[in-house]
Parts: structure tokens; sequence; C-alpha cells
């Protein structure tokens, strides 16, 4: 008897939970959202650093 008991209940559940995770709606997959990037400026992109400096200046 505590067989059937069991098994019984493990059923009812399932069916419990099953009937409630179908009730639910889920949103709609999400669409991939389009970001406009800024350029921006960087005060080393204009012009040379003074790392580089050296090694643009003529042998001795």
């Amino acid at each position: 008897t505590w067989f059937i008991t069991i098994v019984s209940s493990m059923i009812t559940l399932f069916i419990l939970f099953q009937l409630k995770i179908s009730s639910q709606t889920f949103p709609a997959a999400p669409s991939p959202k389009i970001v406009a990037t800024e350029k921006t400026n960087n005060p080393w992109e204009s012009k040379w650093t003074k790392i580089y400096l050296p090694l643009s200046l003529p042998q001795q």
C-alpha cells in the first residue's frame, strides 16, 4: 500500500507541475539591440608621444 501511495503522489505532483509550467507565458526571444558607437578622440591618436620621439631623431 505504501508503494501505491508513493507512486500515486509522484504522478500527481508530476501532473500538477506540468500544468503549472504549461500555463505560464514566457517573453519572446530578445532581439539584438543596435548600439551606435561613438568615435572617441584620444590624445595619442593625433600625435606621437615622447616615447617614440628618440627613435625618429636622425642618427648621430
